[in-house]
């Protein structure tokens, strides 16, 4: 199919900002906040550091989030478009390690 003819690039599904992934999954609250712990060296995917909030997250990716005296291990199971209820973003990560607050 030829460019501009109703193609926009790759699958809304294929990937997503982690500044928006993080906001829609319910970690922070705004796409500034995300994007200061990203920034900052607070994000890992598939262990390699991440500084860059437009960075594509996957389905199956694997984050290390540290943040709020905390380290979070997640897989991404799934994408969303919207920030929606607690119980809708639970159902986007699966939570690798029920880690408790540093100390």
């Amino acid at each position: 199919m030829a460019r501009g003819a109703g193609t926009s690039g790759p699958p809304p599904s294929a990937s997503l900002r982690a500044d928006k992934w993080l906001v829609f999954a319910r970690f922070v609250k705004t796409r500034a906040i995300a994007a200061e712990i990203i920034e900052s060296g607070h994000l890992r995917v598939n262990g390699a550091k991440v500084k860059k909030p437009g960075y594509g997250l996957s389905v199956g990716d694997v984050l290390t989030l540290a943040y709020a005296d905390r380290v979070r291990l997640i897989r991404i199971l799934d994408l969303a478009e919207r920030r929606g209820p607690a119980t809708e973003a639970q159902q986007l990560y699966q939570d690798l390690d029920a880690s408790p607050p540093l100390e």
